[in-house]
């Protein structure tokens, strides 16, 4: 992956709304998201996130682990790498590592409600710290060679009330894009996401950046079901497009059009999704290995196994594997 790109934005070029698969830590891997293009990409991936300073300060058993996070195919392009840092000097030179592997933007995570790394002073800590905020996407923006720079978060870290200040300290960096995912920190993901947030955004964008003939594009995310939800979110915030992510899990089919597989029989539906799990699991010991991070994979296997007969029995067994090669055995036998 040495080649580098144009210097064009592929954020220019999305329809309205576009669609984006999130990056969720375990679950949007390099294999799932192959499989997802495989079967009908969305407008843009992103990776799950990962530490920019791991990636230059880690020995070399988590440089491995982490560079893992970091690979992909051109059959996923529009890409981009997500990191996360409260060091500007590490943001800037894994932004420059990232760009040298040919990604197309860079995403910057400030909304992580994990308490690791909000110690860190990363994730949802930087919605306390706008300064700091403002400095990692400066230093990003130098170490990118020109890639976009994007970010998302949250509304706010206690409160709503948060979002106005928070939003126009990072819309005043001219970010590509900006994500929202329509809780605060506080909520993690207890509550509802609350789409007025979304269309609040949007609002504060177009007055912050007024007449300005290059927009941030604002992403909604939180609790979209399918497409035809999100086509109805877009609708009702405004937003330019709509990230998907838990609904994603165990089905690789989201962004294709929305009937394509469920209009289908009971048996079509248990052999497609039976040769859509064949297909995640060799891709998974293609890119991972036999001996690969394979419990997140049994939270793909948990989704796939529902909704036909004998789903149940199967899932049974698939959660008592062992390794990609065992599950893929029980597959066979269904064949």
């Amino acid at each position: 992956m040495q080649n580098f790109i144009s210097m064009t934005s592929f954020w220019d070029n999305l329809p309205a709304p576009f669609f984006a698969l999130a990056p969720l830590e375990d679950i949007t891997d390099a294999a799932f998201r192959r499989l997802v293009a495989e079967y009908g990409a969305p407008g843009v991936m992103f990776t799950e996130f990962t530490s920019a300073d791991g990636l230059l300060l880690a020995d070399s058993e988590g440089q491995e682990k982490l560079r893992r996070k970091l690979l992909f195919s051109d059959a996923e392009r529009p890409i981009v790498a997500q990191l996360f840092s409260a060091v500007p000097e590490y943001m800037e030179r894994s932004a420059s590592l990232v760009a040298e592997m040919g990604f197309d933007g860079i995403d910057i995570n400030m909304g992580c409600p994990d308490r690791t790394v909000e110690k860190q002073g990363c994730g949802a800590a930087m919605i306390r710290n706008h300064a700091a905020a403002r400095e990692i996407i400066r230093a990003t923006k130098r170490g990118a060679r020109g890639l976009p720079v994007s970010v998302k978060t949250r509304s706010g870290y206690s409160s709503d009330d948060e979002l106005d200040a928070w939003a126009s300290t990072l819309l005043a960096e001219d970010i590509a894009a900006l994500t929202l995912h329509a809780r605060t920190r506080k909520d993690m993901s207890k509550v509802p996401a609350r789409w007025e947030l979304v269309k609040r955004l949007v609002e504060i964008r177009n007055h912050y950046q007024g007449e300005s003939l290059v927009k941030t594009l604002i992403v909604g995310n939180g609790d979209v079901r399918d497409l035809d939800h999100a086509r109805e979110l877009a609708e009702e915030s405004g937003c330019d497009g709509i990230m998907l992510g838990r609904a994603a899990i165990g089905n690789p089919f989201l962004f294709q059009s929305s009937q394509e597989l469920w209009n289908k029989n009971a048996e079509e539906v248990k052999e497609k999704k039976i040769l859509a799990l064949m297909r995640h699991l060799e891709l998974f010991i293609e890119i991972f290995g036999e001996k690969g991070k394979y419990p997140p994979m049994k939270k793909h296997m948990s989704k796939y196994a529902v909704g036909f007969d004998g789903a149940k029995e199967l899932r049974m067994k698939l959660m008592q594997t062992k390794d990609a090669s065992e599950a893929r055995k029980i597959l066979l036998d269904l064949m």
